[in-house]
């Protein structure tokens, strides 16, 4: 695993090169669609892979930053930006709450408490019609922004935006990792109980790391909501925390940089996939079980091998 102490590192390298370059070789809203996913993986990444919590439950926080966004934009008319940082908000409020709650459990009970919650939040979506839009979701939202004298209206600017917003989650989780709190985090993922006999408040520690993960992941719904132009159930659903959690498996947890990858592959995967065969998720599937078996570190180890060998004195250790 690369040495996460270090910030910026080849991560960040990779990350700068590869934002310009995606527009470039397919679709904007292709594009655009890889980061908003690759942003809420992030909260993945940053749990399981920081903290070594496992989360089912991440599709909850995207799913109401979706909410907050599409009802502040379509019925109060605020600007993109500020719905999105009400989201943000929203979304790390809850987490902070619920935290409080989930991290007082571990391994197996942990998880299933992030699936309890986020399925009673799907099915709150789908009672609170008035507000939801229940089964049918949340239409009528605008599709033109404008932001500091700046129009987003076409693919290639929602994409500029959907970039600059991954770039800042991202840098933040790089720089929380080579921060002490990073340091402490990799302590609780390794020996929680070490951890808690030194003196660290283990529970403060994963509470913070669950309520930044929270508003990652709120981030994300909410350039989402405006991504669709209407918000979805499916948002909020389980299978989109167990999507995230795919993402983050297949990409690897041991860097930032493993969202972005996890997601992009997980997106054209699907795309070209769907076109062959109606039962693809079963390809996945087998795709997952591969990397599991063979490719612990998923895709992002795969980068991190060849730049070993590519670098003067490894071929003759």
């Amino acid at each position: 695993m690369e040495n996460q102490a270090r910030f910026p590192n080849g991560a960040t390298i990779f990350v700068l090169v590869l934002l310009p370059l995606l527009p470039l070789v397919m679709p904007a809203t292709l594009a655009t669609q890889i980061l908003i996913f690759a942003i809420a993986t992030l909260s993945v990444v940053l749990l399981f892979g920081s903290v070594g919590l496992l989360s089912f439950g991440q599709g909850l926080y995207l799913g109401l930053g979706a909410y907050l966004a599409g009802l502040l934009l379509r019925d109060i008319h605020l600007g993109l930006l500020p719905a999105i940082l009400v989201a943000t908000i929203g979304s790390t409020a809850l987490a902070i709450v619920l935290g409080a709650v989930i991290i007082r459990r571990r391994d197996l009970y942990f998880v299933m408490l992030t699936v309890a919650f986020a399925q009673m939040a799907y099915f709150a979506a789908l009672a609170l019609k008035d507000f939801t839009g229940g089964e049918n979701g949340l239409p009528g939202l605008p599709r033109t922004f404008s932001l500091a004298g700046w129009t987003i209206a076409s693919p290639l600017s929602l994409y500029i935006l959907a970039a600059v917003l991954f770039l800042l989650a991202f840098m933040i989780i790089q720089r929380v990792n080579a921060s002490p709190i990073g340091t402490v985090f990799l302590a609780i993922r390794e020996n929680e109980a070490r951890t808690a006999a030194l003196g660290y408040n283990v529970t403060i520690y994963k509470v913070v790391a669950y309520a930044l993960a929270g508003g990652i992941a709120g981030l994300a719904g909410a350039l989402h909501a405006a991504f669709l132009g209407f918000v979805p159930p499916t948002d909020i659903e389980l299978e989109m925390s167990q999507r995230l959690v795919v993402m983050g498996l297949i990409g690897g947890v041991g860097s930032p940089a493993g969202a972005l990858m996890g997601a992009c592959f997980y997106i054209l995967a699907s795309e070209a996939l769907s076109q062959i065969w109606a039962r693809w998720m079963a390809i996945i599937a087998l795709l997952i079980i591969a990397i599991v078996l063979y490719m612990p570190g998923g895709l992002w180890s795969v980068v991190g091998r060849i730049v070993s060998a590519a670098r003067p004195g490894k071929q003759h250790a």
